[in-house]
């Protein structure tokens, strides 16, 4: 592929709060060899900003102001709120969502896991601050089941919990409406339903969606197929 049409080409966003930074090796590793530039945000949900979807979303516009190019903004989990959220600037081309919210105008994260709450949702612990965790016994099987165990400890011990008022905050001008997206759905994830997956998918009219049988840590657990779906969203919108 040439380097010139797709750079920075996608910009992936993963929302970093539970699986931390040792989850997300194998993606910059498998994009990188197929000349798409990385530009990762790690999203403030864990630093207990008064407003964190708006914090986020604001943080991520000025990422995209700085590139000099067209931009396809990849959000995974919360990270699909805030791409929903900041995805409206001009050199933002498309949106993929990786097992990702994507909440309409009036709608936060939140409301739509209330609404038919995950498999893993009983093993979300709050704690004093309002943090929320991920019990560090149940994080294999509620995250990262289709990962080896060994791999899975370090992520739950290396997990940034949200605030939970994190998932809380509405959505108010939907990127999806107006950009062209790509949807990628976890149908064994057991942090988001997966039936919310699909509906969300449905209703933001994907040029494509893929469902991969894979638990909500997809990005770490079959990379390439994750950026198989990215690099499809650069290629189509590239030029």
């Amino acid at each position: 592929m040439d380097r010139r049409t797709v750079q920075p080409g996608a910009a992936p966003l993963d929302h970093r709060l539970h699986h931390a930074v040792p989850g997300e090796g194998p993606l910059p590793s498998t994009t990188g060899p197929r000349g798409i530039e990385r530009k990762c945000r790690d999203l403030r949900g864990h630093f207990k900003p008064a407003h964190p979807l708006a914090d986020d979303a604001g943080r991520t516009r000025k990422m995209v102001e700085q590139v000099d190019g067209p931009v396809v903004l990849v959000g995974h989990s919360y990270g699909g709120a805030v791409i929903t959220e900041a995805g409206d600037l001009p050199n933002v081309k498309a949106l993929v969502h990786i097992a990702a919210f994507a909440p309409d105008a009036g709608e936060s994260p939140g409301r739509i896991s209330q609404g038919n709450p995950p498999a893993a949702f009983d093993n979300i612990a709050p704690d004093s601050d309002g943090y929320l965790w991920i019990k560090q016994d149940k994080f294999h099987e509620s995250l990262t089941q289709d990962l080896a165990p060994d791999q899975a400890l370090v992520m739950a011990v290396t997990q940034k919990a949200p605030v939970g008022s994190t998932f809380g905050d509405n959505v108010t001008a939907p990127a999806w409406r107006n950009k062209p997206v790509w949807y990628r759905v976890s149908t064994q994830d057991r942090m988001i339903h997966p039936d919310d997956e699909r509906r969300m998918a449905r209703r933001v009219n994907p040029r494509k969606v893929v469902e991969l049988d894979a638990s909500h840590a997809s990005l770490a657990s079959q990379p390439r197929a994750v950026v198989d779906l990215i690099e499809e969203a650069v290629r189509e919108t590239a030029g």
